[in-house]
């Protein structure tokens, strides 16, 4: 049995793999930025380095290296690193507009934006974009719900429901009613508590029905 040290977990979501496969194919353009997008996407399929270095017939140090890379940085990580001296190419009040943009505005016809949408907006590369939001906790393709309930009898309701189903009754009918799945039109009715450098955005479950359509 092979021991040594454990692979680093890899999962993507869909717009990282969607970059990776398109960068995958650059290999007349950017052929070293390809080779690292093929290594993370056949990681991603959870080989190991030893299998991912035999099928992309390179060194398992090499898949270590953008595994672990890949990582701690996501996309940013499989780019070479800026050289020494090199001057930045957005001000601090460049950073500043696509922060408060990020944060207080959403683009015409969606939720919230994505790196390539405010890259359209802001006139930079998506991957400037994406450096911007990881350096402040931006995440606006994430949100987060709770739920708060006013009953002062939830606990005693809460525990009779979860009776029935450690102790079910012999000889009785117990009845689950939802809603049927359409197409709604809901409100949510509390606020919408927005995002913020390092937190997603938070809603809560309740709403106010206006029909199904």
């Amino acid at each position: 049995m092979r021991t040594g040290r454990p692979k680093a977990t890899l999962k993507l979501n869909e717009d990282e793999k969607r970059e990776l496969t398109s960068l995958a194919h650059r290999s007349r353009s950017a052929p070293a930025l390809a080779r690292r997008a093929r290594i993370v996407l056949v990681c991603a399929e959870g080989h190991d380095n030893h299998a991912v270095a035999r099928k992309l017939r390179v060194t398992p140090a090499t898949v270590g290296k953008w595994r672990n890379r890949f990582v701690q940085d996501r996309l940013e990580g499989l780019y070479d690193e800026p050289r020494p001296g090199v001057p930045r190419t957005i001000t601090d009040e460049q950073v500043e507009q696509v922060v408060v943009c990020t944060l207080e505005s959403t683009p015409r016809g969606a939720t919230h934006w994505s790196t390539r949408e405010m890259a359209k907006t802001a006139g930079y590369s998506h991957m400037t974009i994406s450096r911007i939001w990881q350096a402040f906790g931006l995440q606006p393709h994430r949100s987060e719900s709770f739920k708060v309930s006013p009953d002062p009898l939830l606990v005693p309701k809460v525990r009779d429901i979860v009776g029935l189903y450690i102790h079910p009754p012999e000889h009785a009918v117990v009845l689950c009613v939802d809603e049927k799945s359409q197409i709604q039109a809901l409100d949510r009715t509390p606020p919408l508590l927005p995002m913020r450098p390092g937190q997603a955005a938070r809603h809560a479950y309740d709403y106010e029905r206006h029909g199904t359509t």
